[in-house]
């Protein structure tokens, strides 16, 4: 069995529904509840609803038979509300709930444990147009949004290394860039309510033949990966024996501003209303610069990315249409209404 923490997440989701469509035997774990208990069991996946920060409920989880731990749970900025922001949060779900993972995984000697985390701890780095690799320094940025997020990750990933040195666990963590996909990039929270990501913006002024505009440097770029090649790395990695340490899962390519709206331009737009670009130089934009180096993956791991960033919008179309993944959509909009 394999147990996925945070598995009514974006990759989670992605990755229990995977997991079980290839015929493993899947335990989906989350802190929520009924309706997604409900999901779950529609699907014939096993579900157990409890809170990693909580050790006393890891009693809920089986003892035996588990072959790995994946954990995808944690807290980032943008399902934070203003209001709500403590920055204990942090090192509560992303720090202290890895440790009552690791240490279950330690008493039930569950060896393979899988954990990812953000590229921010490099995000200092970006801007010197680094290609970052497994060997680069961190470089974290104390003020903004992200800081306590950036902190708390690299905190887990070095408890992570303690846990492999200390208690001969064989953790292997992956470094994740921006996570694209549908069910995640339509919308996100701010000032307590859901608005539309930029590619969400663009995708529906696309749909309806609108302009779009392109803020700033239209060849600036940065890495990003699809959510089903980050899933096909998850699954590669469990695969794997004798397997451990970081990885960057990434495309390992500069996706530019131009490249994206171009590419969003002839998947979306009908022939009959074709967007057109307006470019706004003195406008700036939000892109964060950054490429990573995915070569250990490539060969430690046998993981390429496959989609490219035309297939991954043709792919995306394809799951919207589908409907499939609307309890995801729905997920979001309620946990941002609760918040």
């Amino acid at each position: 069995m394999i147990i996925v923490t945070g598995a009514t997440g974006f990759i989670g989701f992605y990755l229990v529904n995977e997991l079980h469509k290839q015929r493993f035997s899947v335990l989906a774990v989350d802190k929520s509840g009924l309706d997604e208990a409900a999901y779950f069991k529609q699907q014939g996946i096993p579900f157990v609803q409890m809170d990693i920060t909580r050790g006393e409920e890891f009693s809920r989880l089986p003892k035996t038979e588990i072959e790995a731990f994946v954990n995808l749970a944690c807290i980032q900025p943008a399902n934070v509300s203003s209001e709500a922001y403590d920055p204990a949060q942090y090192i509560q779900v992303n720090v202290l709930g890895l440790i009552n993972i690791l240490k279950f995984c330690d008493t039930n000697r569950i060896l393979k444990v899988l954990h990812t985390i953000s590229h921010r701890n490099v995000q200092g780095l970006w801007e010197r147009g680094d290609i970052i690799d497994e060997n680069s320094s961190r470089a974290i940025k104390y003020s903004g949004k992200y800081s306590m997020f950036s902190i708390s990750e690299s905190a887990a990933a070095d408890v992570v290394k303690y846990f492999e040195e200390e208690h001969h666990l064989q953790p292997i963590v992956f470094r994740l860039p921006s996570v694209y996909g549908y069910g995640h990039h339509e919308n996100y929270y701010h000032r307590d309510r859901v608005e539309k990501t930029g590619l969400g913006v663009f995708i529906a002024n696309a749909a309806e033949g609108k302009d779009i505009e392109i803020w700033g440097d239209p060849d600036k770029g940065r890495d990003v990966v699809y959510v089903k090649d980050v899933v096909n790395a998850i699954i590669a990695a469990l695969k794997k024996k004798n397997v451990v340490g970081l990885f960057n899962i990434a495309s390992g390519e500069k996706l530019t501003l131009q490249q994206q709206v171009d590419d969003i331009i002839h998947i979306f737009s009908s022939d009959s209303a074709k967007s057109k670009i307006v470019y706004r130089p003195e406008k700036p934009n939000s892109i964060d610069p950054c490429l990573y180096d995915i070569s250990k993956a490539k060969r430690e791991l046998g993981w390429s990315p496959i989609y490219s960033f035309e297939d991954m919008l043709q792919d995306y179309k394809r799951e919207m249409e589908s409907g499939a993944w609307q309890f995801l959509i729905s997920r979001k909009q309620r946990m941002a209404h609760e918040s």
